[in-house]
């Protein structure tokens, strides 16, 4: 069975480097994104399986990427993660399709066991 691909969209390179190492270590197919545009420009060029979007974002914050993921890619499940807190009931209430939220900081072992019970199963 191939691996799920993933996309890791966030302004912080050293955020997407992290995700990126652990996750590729842990079996999955990862492409990373600075930007909502270089997002878009990838997943134009090759799908993903999901994609971890972070909220707080200069050219376009997540909830409004994720809502145009949702529109343009419907199979494609979003996760969000921030420093900022958000509840579930606030990601539901913010209608952008968003199937969870993982607050940073984060365990990457517990990202990895999210990812592989909630959003890949």
């Amino acid at each position: 069975m191939a691996s799920a691909r993933i996309l890791i969209v966030d302004d912080q390179e050293s955020m997407r480097k992290t995700l990126s190492i652990a996750l590729r270590l842990d079996g999955f197919d990862v492409a990373c994104a600075a930007s909502a545009t270089d997002a878009l420009e990838s997943l134009s060029c090759r799908p993903c399986d999901l994609a971890i979007v972070d909220l707080m974002m200069p050219d376009v914050n997540g909830l409004d990427l994720a809502r145009q993921l949702r529109t343009l890619y419907p199979n494609l499940k979003v996760v969000l993660t921030s420093a900022y807190h958000l509840s579930e009931r606030q990601v539901l209430r913010s209608q952008c399709g968003a199937i969870g939220f993982v607050p940073k900081p984060f365990q990457m072992s517990e990202l990895i066991a999210f990812l592989r019970d909630k959003a890949l199963s």
